[in-house]
Parts: C-alpha cells; structure tokens; sequence
C-alpha cells in the first residue's frame, strides 16, 4: 500500500473516533460566548500558531467573534521571548489583554502543554492562568491532550492511530474541526463566498 492511500485511511480512523459529542460542547460554549460579548483568544505554536491565524480570520469573519492570537503580533512575541522568557510569552500577553472569565482559550497543540517535560510550557503557563480568572478553555490536541485536557471544559482530542504521524494529524484535524465548528448551525452568521456564490440566481 502507497504511503498516500495509508496516510489517508489513517485519516478515515480519526475521523470515526473523534467524540463528537465533545464538538457539539465546543459549538454551544462558543455560541454563548458570543452571546456575551466575549472574546476569543487562540493559543499555539509551531504549525499550531498558523492554524491559529487562520481561525482568527474564521471565527471573526464567519462567527462574528472577537478573536485575536499573540502569535500574530511578530514584534511583541519576539521582544517578550528576547526579554521575559519564551515560557510566559502567553500569559503575560494575557494579561496585558484583560482576559476575563466572560473570554475563553482555544489551545491549539500537538501535546497540549507538559511542564514536567518542558514542552510547550507557554502554553501551561498560560492555561495556569485563565483557570484563576475563571475563562473558559477549549481546545483540539493531540496525543492524551496534556494539560489542556486536565484542565479545559471541551476539548477534543485527535486519536493516535499512528504514533509516526501524530504531529501531521493533529495539526490536519485542527483545521478540520474548526471548519466545522465555523460552518455549525449554532455559530455561522455570514455566508463564505464561494457558497454565496454557488447559490446566487444565474442572472443575478
């Protein structure tokens, strides 16, 4: 079998087990978080913080969602890292945002954060604080989901089927479950073009 064609049904799996009635929590925590003016912030690094700044556009554009990711801001994310530390880049940018319990985290991560392992520990430090603001924690992780799973109210894990691809996997499926989560009944509020498109009248 090509790599292609096991790549693929590898893909199929995750698909079959992932718990959607994780994602379904997800669609109705993000909708009451809308319903409160509260805003999103979305956390990741690596091939994560380019999925991040692709579901900010998403969520603000499709959802009508306050987000923002730090990753975004080049300048600030570097003279932190340069000054403070690479391990409270997050929160102390956190801070600076206000995060407030009416806001949630949406964590993107392979792992989901290990101290004790040293990985991705911006992302703990990070999550360490919204739990004492009381701001709710989402999230689509990797592996057994790490800290973001010990401590998040929904978050989905994307199932190892391969421990050889599990960064590619999770880093698919987080663009997969954010698409849906955009397009859910429960949160789309303006149409994406090309089905705007599909739909208009012939002679329009």
């Amino acid at each position: 079998m090509s790599f292609a064609r096991t790549h693929l049904d590898e893909a199929k799996r995750i698909i079959d087990a992932l718990d959607v009635d994780v994602i379904d929590r997800m669609a109705e925590a993000l909708a009451a978080l809308r319903a409160r003016n509260g805003r999103l912030f979305f956390l990741g690094v690596g091939g994560s913080a380019g999925n991040c700044s692709h579901a900010v556009n998403d969520f603000r554009k499709i959802v009508g969602i306050e987000a923002y990711a730090p990753t975004d801001n080049v300048s600030e994310l570097t003279a932190r890292t340069n000054d403070e530390g690479w391990e409270t880049v997050f929160v102390e940018w956190l801070k600076v945002s206000r995060l407030r319990a009416e806001d949630a985290l949406f964590i993107f991560s392979v792992g989901g954060g290990n101290l004790e392992k040293n990985v991705s520990p911006n992302l703990v430090r990070a999550l360490q604080y919204a739990k004492t603001v009381g701001t709710r924690i989402l999230g689509v992780v990797g592996r057994d989901g790490g800290y973001t799973a010990k401590v998040g109210d929904a978050v989905c894990i994307v199932p190892t089927v391969n421990p050889d691809a599990v960064t590619p996997h999770s880093e698919a499926f987080q663009a997969v479950i954010w698409h849906l989560l955009v397009t859910h009944p429960a949160l789309k509020a303006k149409q994406t073009k090309w089905e705007g498109v599909e739909k208009a009248p012939a002679n329009a």
